[in-house]
């Protein structure tokens, strides 16, 4: 039945008695708890013949409510059961009668109406959860004891422990202070002379000083990236099964340059949804739009390549929706959201935003057909002498050209042609004289880019991209505050989701915020800010923190100055006995948290201990040493030609990461997988850490390096603790590594052989001896631990 106006408008064979009996209570009882004008699952409403009519997500509804009763075509209703035989036979003939409906029925039956039912409360609490209502700055409180108070955060951090009847912690000595803002702000530890200098700066705003410092050090634009890198989902392969390497790390160097210049964060994320769209875009705005092209990309022989288009397209819909507003829009992709009032057709709207982007797609011969990542990966923005980046263009469009026309010859197929076709001959050599032209002094960096021609969107059934339902045009979802004018691309949903009304951008922000100075977010679920998410610890906080947030302007800057200068963050993290009763995982805020160093920051601490540390900003990712045998555990073995010189001893951040075949090191401490967007990374504490720690090339060489360090030294045991904990040791630590050097010493002055294996080539038992006291200090709890 392909229209409702072809079907009869009298009911000879099922009249209004027959619908009231039969029909509107099947539909009550079976149909319309899910399917309401309040709740309309899948798109779809059957409070009234019109409704039914005009259908949902699968198209008109009489094209396939009888499919969906009898189980056809994929189509399983109810949920989880099966009407009776007598009912789908009632059904059936109903619809083809006609589908009569009285207007005396359900049209204006309570049913119908906004309220219908549990279903209908249910979807309007979800609308009115406090997630979805755009928040207002609160009173700050008074608390009784106001003069631990630095700043406004203090006063509710203060009123609540007063609530609960809990002292704040003491502050933190000033070694702990400086050292752990040292960490959290730059991800690289005070040296001696800086930990000298604010130990005898007597000022009283010292510590302020030193936070100024920090957030004015080009190497905190690395520590805060990698923050927003996890989410991002940043790799630098493509993460399919053959894990090619892509052009991507122009994308990390504009992040670290952007959190230095302190962009304000709503264009800092404006700019990556769709940089390529503002007026007059640069290539730094164009580069911004990397974030989005970090998607996975399968490029295997005999693979759909609109499969995986879809795939990159709901990827992006579903890391803007995790990233930017804390929700799980993925759960709509398939059927409508279960517990969060987003339905699948506002899903594909969303969708829509993303479907017109120029990529790897049907439209373009298979990499099996071309061998050219430029083409696959592209689109691509060249970065060079314009003349140079002109021939390049120029030569790339020629060479595309050149791989649809032979892959046409050859009938649509990837393999040559046996040789000695002449046709084939010809292509391949003129493409490979071609390539032969291309400039070789160009950076490439991967960008988005609409399509001339757009593409339809439509509701995708089931989520399977072979399944399309009805068409959808751009849009956002209904339970958000609507945007200021329409909505129909990128830009413009870029704009509403940054928009002071929208009442999830802000807070989400803050949250993360929070989430990196104290371990958790005052919103511990910091990925699901929905319904089944977690209540805030601190309601009236968050709300306050998202007000000052917009009222700064977006500076992440003074935002996170706002944050480590008060009372909260300088807390003690020891535990107390009253906490650990009352308060075991510090909801209440009452001390400071432990928190072992990110993969990345355990690297760089070793570096910089040992002085290996190449403070270089920015560049494309280097390949420092790794256990052999690594790059033979993916699909298709990538080289992995380590790094000499200073690219040896770079920051964590740039190590070259395969999203397949990650560096080891990375993976044992939890790094980021790159598959999926990150917003809090776990913290493990498991054997192989240490083992990592003791005989990883890397931790190995910077022992040595260290060694050497400290073996120079007047009083060795004193530099080295300076060098790693930022303080001398105490006279049992000192008495014990004494103990173990000489012990060491007196071992391989017998095996010089074992002394040189350790301690490099010419090495004798003292310097072996100080590199086994190097490798235990490394692997201390207090080395690889923010206080």
């Amino acid at each position: 039945m392909a229209a409702l106006a072809a079907l009869p408008c009298a009911g000879q064979e099922m009249g209004a008695a027959s619908f009231e009996a039969e029909i509107r209570p099947l539909l009550v009882r079976h149909c319309q708890g899910c399917h309401n004008e309040t709740n309309r699952s899948s798109g779809l409403s059957l409070a009234s013949r019109a409704a039914l009519a005009a259908g949902g997500n699968r198209g008109p509804g009489f094209d396939w409510i009888v499919k969906a009763v009898k189980h056809e075509d994929g189509l399983k209703m109810p949920p989880g059961r099966q009407l009776p035989p007598d009912d789908v036979a009632k059904l059936e003939r109903w619809v083809a009668a006609g589908g009569l409906w009285p207007k005396l029925g359900p049209e204006s039956g309570p049913e119908s109406g906004p309220a219908s039912g549990s279903a209908g409360r249910a979807s309007a609490k979800r609308r009115n959860h406090w997630t979805f209502q755009t928040p207002v700055r609160p009173n700050e409180p008074n608390p009784a004891n106001a003069r631990w108070a630095r700043t406004a955060i203090d006063r509710f951090v203060l009123a609540r422990l007063e609530k609960e009847q809990l002292p704040p912690s003491p502050e933190a000595g000033k070694l702990t202070l400086l050292r752990r803002v040292h960490l959290d702000h730059t991800g690289l530890p005070p040296t001696p002379a800086e930990i000298d200098h604010f130990l005898n700066d007597p000022a009283p705003d010292a510590y302020e000083k030193a936070v100024d410092r920090l957030l004015a050090s080009p190497h905190y634009g690395e520590r805060q990236a990698r923050h927003w890198l996890d989410q991002a989902r940043y790799a630098d392969s493509d993460g399919g099964s053959r894990d090619e390497p892509r052009h991507i790390w122009k994308y990390r160097e504009w992040v670290i340059e952007a959190l230095n210049r302190d962009l304000p964060f709503d264009r800092f994320v404006i700019e990556q949804l769709a940089g390529d769209l503002l007026p007059g875009a640069t290539p730094e705005q164009m580069i911004a739009t990397g974030f989005h092209r970090n998607s996975l990309l399968q490029i295997e022989a005999g693979t759909d390549r609109e499969q995986y288009r879809v795939e990159a397209v709901a990827d992006r819909v579903d890391a803007t929706g995790t990233t930017l507003l804390g929700l799980s829009t993925g759960c709509a992709r398939c059927h409508d959201h279960k517990y969060d009032p987003i339905s699948q057709k506002e899903y594909y709207q969303l969708f829509a935003f993303f479907n017109n982007l120029d990529e790897y797609g049907p439209e373009l011969p298979p990499f099996s057909a071309t061998n050219d990542l430029n083409v696959t990966h592209a689109p691509l923005l060249a970065l060079g002498p314009p003349a140079d980046v002109a021939k390049w263009q120029a030569l790339q469009a020629q060479l595309l050209a050149l791989y649809q026309e032979r892959f046409a010859y050859r009938g649509g197929e990837s393999d040559e042609l046996p040789k000695g076709d002449a046709g084939e001959k010809i292509r391949t050599e003129t493409i490979n004289a071609l390539k032969k032209q291309l400039p070789t002094n160009l950076t490439f960096a991967m960008v988005m880019r609409e399509r001339r021609q757009p593409r339809p969107a439509h509701v995708l059934l089931g989520g399977d991209y072979l399944r399309k339902g009805i068409a959808v045009e751009p849009g956002v979802p209904a339970a958000f505050p609507p945007a200021a004018g329409t909505v129909r691309n990128r830009l413009d949903l870029a704009r509403w989701i940054t928009s002071e009304k929208n009442p999830l951008f802000a807070r989400v922000a803050v949250n993360r915020q929070w989430q990196r100075f104290f371990g958790t977010g005052l919103v511990e679920t910091e990925n699901d800010f929905g319904t089944q998410g977690a209540a805030p610890s601190h309601p009236e906080l968050l709300d306050w923190l998202a007000t000052e947030f917009i009222r700064l302007g977006w500076s992440q800057k003074q935002l996170q100055r706002l944050i480590v200068t008060s009372a909260a963050y300088r807390q003690e993290a020891r535990q107390r006995a009253d906490l650990a009763q009352r308060d075991p995982n510090n909801r209440l805020l009452g001390r400071q948290t432990r928190l072992r160093l990110d993969a990345e920051i355990v690297r760089d601490n070793a570096l910089a201990a040992s002085g290996l540390l190449q403070a270089k900003l920015g560049g494309p990712s280097v390949y420092p040493p790794q256990p052999e045998g690594v790059m033979e555990t993916g699909q298709v073995k990538q080289l992995w030609r380590t790094s000499q010189g200073e690219d040896r001893y770079r920051r964590g951040l740039y190590t070259f990461h395969y999203r397949i075949t990650p560096n080891p090191s990375m993976k044992v401490f939890d790094g980021a997988n790159g598959l999926t967007p990150c917003t809090r990374r776990p913290r493990t504490n498991t054997p192989l850490q240490s083992l990592t720690l003791l005989n990883d090339p890397n931790f190995h060489e910077m022992a040595q390096a260290l060694a050497r360090r400290v073996a120079a030294a007047a009083d060795p045991l004193a530099e080295a603790y300076r060098l790693t904990a930022g303080r001398l040791p105490t006279a049992r630590e000192r008495e014990r590594l004494r103990r173990l050097h000489a012990v060491e010493r007196d071992a391989f002055a017998t095996k010089p052989e074992e002394a040189e294996a350790l301690a490099g080539k010419g090495a004798g038992p003292e310097l072996a001896a100080w590199t086994t006291v190097a490798r235990v200090l490394l692997n201390t709890d207090e080395f690889i631990t923010r206080e």
